[in-house]
C-alpha cells in the first residue's frame, strides 16, 4: 500500500491541499444519484493536485527557511509561503517518529494577532461562538468564527493572555479573511467608543510533538511543565531565548508544546476528546532566537524534524479538522460535530453570529453530520463519494489517508444523521470502484493529552 498523506493544517496546516505530483482525479456522483454496485479497486490514489505555482520570490519564507534545507527539507508552495512537505526520512517514518517520540515543526506561517484594550472580551465574543469571558488567566480555547448562516469562517484558539490582552492563533489560508474580519470590527466597535485595538504579532512558531516532548522542553525551561496543563500557556526563557510564549496545544493527537517568539515587524476549554486540540508543546519565538532554538531542540536524540505531510496524516488519525476541506462557510459547527465550542452562556444568550440558525441545530435535526470511516483496500480521498449499502450516493469524504500507526485507511466525510452512528456499514467509490466501509468513532488513535491529576 501507498502511504500518502491528503491535506494539511489547525492549529497548523489547515485549509488547502496538501501539494503533490498531478494525479487523475477520483469520478464523482451527484448526492441522492443510484448506481451499480461494483467491487473495490487495490492500490491507491493521491490527495488533491497541486497549489498553482507562483513566483519563488512571491511567497513568504519563515525564519527556519535556510535551516530546513540544511536538514534535508523538501520545499513546497503552500499558503503562499515556503514550507517543507517532509525531510530525509519519508512521511511513514516521521509519522510514527512523532508517535513514539518527538518532532519539531515549523508552524510560522499561522496568523497570530493580539486584541488589546478593556473591551478586548467585547469584540471576540462579536466573532466566535466561545465563552471568551470565562477563561482564566493564560487559559485558552477551541473557537470558531461564524457568519450570520451559521458556517464556520475558520476555527482559532483565543488565549486570555494574563499580560492583558487576548492572544489569538488562526489559520494562514484565512489570513487575509480573518484580519478583514477582526479589522472591520475593531473599527466599528471604536467608532462607537469602545476601548478596542488589534496587533499582528510577526512570531516565529514553533510546534514539539510527541510523548518526548515535555522531558525535551523541561531541559531548558525553569517553570514546571507538569504545571502547564493542555490549552494553557506562560511566557517563559527557553533555552536562553528570552520572551517565548509557550503553549501546551498542538495539532497531532501527542503531548507537546508551542512555542513563539517575535521576528520582523511586530504588528478554553477542553471539549470531547474525539475533538480536542491535541496536547503538544507550542514555542513563540523571536527571529534571532528561532534558529538556535531549533538546533538546540533537535540536538536531543529523541527529536527529528517534520513536514507538511506527516502533520496531516498525525492529525487526521487524532480526529481533527481540516478547515477548507472539513469545515467551511457552508459547514454549521453542529454538523461539523463542533457544538462543543459554544460556551453555555452564549447558547442561551443567542448573541454570536449565526446562532438563530446554529443553536436550534443543537436539540433539532441537521442534514448531515461529520463522521469517521475506516475501510480495507484502496484509500478513501476528499470528495470520494459515500454511498448506503443499496448504492445510493448519501455524501462525501473531506479528507482521507492510509493510517501509518494503524495500517488501514481511516477517513472523515459527511453523511446524513441516520447513517452517523459507528458501525453503520456503508460503500465509498474510489477510482470508480466501490469498496465497504464503516463508520467508526474518532479518534482513530488515542490521543495523549496531559491534564493535571
Amino acid at each position: 500500500m501507498q502511504w500518502a498523506a491528503s491535506a494539511a493544517a489547525h492549529l497548523g496546516f489547515r485549509g488547502q491541499a496538501l501539494p503533490r505530483a498531478p494525479g487523475r482525479r477520483l469520478s464523482g456522483s451527484q448526492v441522492g444519484q443510484r448506481v451499480p454496485v461494483r467491487g473495490a479497486h487495490p492500490g491507491g490514489q493521491g490527495p488533491a493536485g497541486p497549489e498553482p505555482a507562483a513566483p519563488q520570490d512571491a511567497l513568504r519564507r519563515t525564519p527556519l527557511h535556510d535551516f530546513h534545507l540544511a536538514h534535508g527539507g523538501k520545499l513546497v508552495a503552500f499558503a503562499g509561503w515556503r514550507l517543507p512537505v517532509q525531510y530525509r526520512d519519508s512521511h511513514v517514518d516521521s509519522h510514527l517518529h512523532t508517535r513514539r517520540h518527538c518532532s519539531l515543526f515549523d508552524v510560522s506561517h499561522m496568523l497570530q494577532t493580539k486584541i488589546h484594550g478593556r473591551d478586548r472580551v467585547k469584540l471576540m465574543e462579536s466573532l466566535v461562538v466561545g465563552d471568551i469571558a470565562e477563561l482564566r488567566p493564560n487559559q485558552g480555547t477551541l473557537s470558531l468564527f461564524t457568519n450570520e448562516a451559521g458556517g464556520i469562517l475558520d476555527d482559532l484558539i483565543v488565549t486570555n493572555a494574563s499580560e492583558g490582552h487576548l492572544y489569538v492563533v488562526s489559520n494562514a489560508g484565512c489570513r487575509d479573511k480573518d484580519l478583514a474580519l477582526m479589522q472591520d470590527k475593531v473599527r466599528e466597535l471604536q467608532s462607537r467608543g469602545s476601548d478596542v485595538g488589534l496587533e499582528v504579532v510577526d512570531n516565529a512558531l514553533l510546534a514539539l510533538q510527541g510523548p518526548a516532548a515535555a522531558r525535551v522542553l523541561q531541559a531548558g525551561v525553569a517553570d514546571d511543565l507538569r504545571k502547564l496543563p493542555f490549552m494553557t500557556s506562560a511566557v517563559m526563557e527557553v533555552f536562553g531565548v528570552p520572551s517565548c510564549r509557550v503553549t501546551r496545544c498542538g495539532y497531532t493527537g501527542e503531548d507537546g508544546v508551542e512555542v513563539g517568539q517575535a521576528w520582523g515587524q511586530g504588528g478554553g476549554g477542553l471539549g470531547p476528546a474525539a475533538h480536542r486540540p491535541p496536547l503538544s508543546p507550542q514555542i513563540s519565538v523571536p527571529a534571532e532566537g528561532a534558529v538556535g532554538l531549533a538546533a538546540t531542540l533537535l540536538g536531543d536524540p529523541a527529536v527529528r524534524p517534520a513536514g507538511l505531510a506527516a502533520r496531516d496524516s498525525l492529525r487526521l488519525e487524532a480526529g481533527l479538522c481540516l478547515y477548507g476541506s472539513d469545515i467551511d462557510e457552508r459547514t454549521t459547527p453542529v454538523e461539523g460535530s463542533l457544538g462543543w465550542t459554544l460556551g453555555r452562556r452564549r447558547r442561551a444568550a443567542m448573541d454570536f453570529p449565526g446562532a438563530a440558525v446554529i443553536v436550534p441545530q443543537l436539540k433539532g435535526k441537521v442534514p448531515r453530520r461529520r463522521v469517521g470511516l475506516t475501510c480495507e483496500g484502496a484509500p478513501m480521498r476528499a470528495h470520494s463519494p459515500i454511498l448506503s449499502v443499496e448504492g445510493t450516493v448519501i455524501g462525501a469524504v473531506t479528507s482521507g489517508c492510509p493510517s501509518p500507526c494503524l495500517r488501514k485507511n481511516v477517513a472523515m466525510g459527511y453523511v446524513p444523521p441516520e447513517y452517523s452512528q459507528p458501525g453503520t456499514p456503508l460503500l465509498v467509490e474510489v477510482r470508480r470502484k466501490q469498496q465497504e466501509a464503516v463508520v467508526s468513532k474518532m479518534p482513530f488513535v488515542p490521543t495523549n493529552y496531559y491534564t493535571l491529576k
